[in-house]
């Protein structure tokens, strides 16, 4: 059997490292795709997109995003052709974004985050990765490594205002249960991970793979 390609690439801020638990199958090739500086604030997410996409060297890849990295892997489908689009812990429309994130992104609040996060990642983690990372503070710098201003800036007003309307075809889901970040409440046709959270590609690793050895191989 040919070898499949799987291009990973992390939630926002989060290093590769955090696919490290992933336990795929022989079949399955994993390549890990880091997050670029954006040249400007003005940077579209897909312009954004298509510098991730230089660094893919095989055809019809498998691309697997987290979160933030699941809405530019999403993008990235759109400019490249593909096997097929994972997302983790992610939201395939902007109608699946919180009340709560909608509010922040209407009244503007967002624009105060990037500061306030570069000066103190212990809360910036406590609130995207909730208690596993709270609990494990030697893991910040491990899990998380893109500080830069101008990065979550443009990372979060992006987040805050994609305007995907449309799942998009032959795109796999898997969230969480007790995503904090993203409710599930809000959530359409995903397979669920009982009590994941937002952190669970480190959490529950092992269900994660499950599925998508299944998605993958078995289908």
């Amino acid at each position: 059997m040919a070898k499949k390609h799987l291009y990973c690439f992390p939630g926002l801020g989060a290093s590769t490292k955090i696919f490290e638990l992933l336990k795929l199958p022989e079949e399955i090739e994993i390549h890990l795709l880091e997050w670029k500086i954006p040249l400007s604030i003005e940077e579209s997410i897909e312009e954004y997109a298509q510098r991730i996409c230089y660094d893919i060297t095989h055809k019809k890849p498998i691309l697997l995003g987290v979160s933030f990295g699941g809405m530019i892997v999403q993008e990235m489908s759109k400019l490249i052709e593909t096997e097929k689009v994972i997302i983790v812990s992610s939201i395939k429309t902007h109608h699946e974004l919180p009340n709560r994130l909608k509010v922040i992104r209407d009244t503007g609040a967002y624009k105060l985050f990037p500061a306030k996060i570069a000066e103190n990642l212990e809360e910036y983690t406590k609130y995207f990765f909730g208690d596993f990372m709270k609990k494990r503070a030697e893991l910040y710098k491990m899990y998380l490594s893109v500080r830069d201003p101008e990065y979550l800036k443009w990372a979060i007003y992006n987040v805050l205002h994609w305007k995907q309307e449309v799942p998009q075809k032959n795109l796999l889901h898997i969230h969480g249960t007790a995503d904090h970040v993203f409710p599930y409440k809000h959530i359409e046709n995903f397979i669920p991970v009982e009590n994941g959270k937002h952190e669970m590609i480190l959490t529950k690793a092992k269900a994660i793979s499950k599925i998508i050895k299944e998605s993958v191989i078995d289908h």
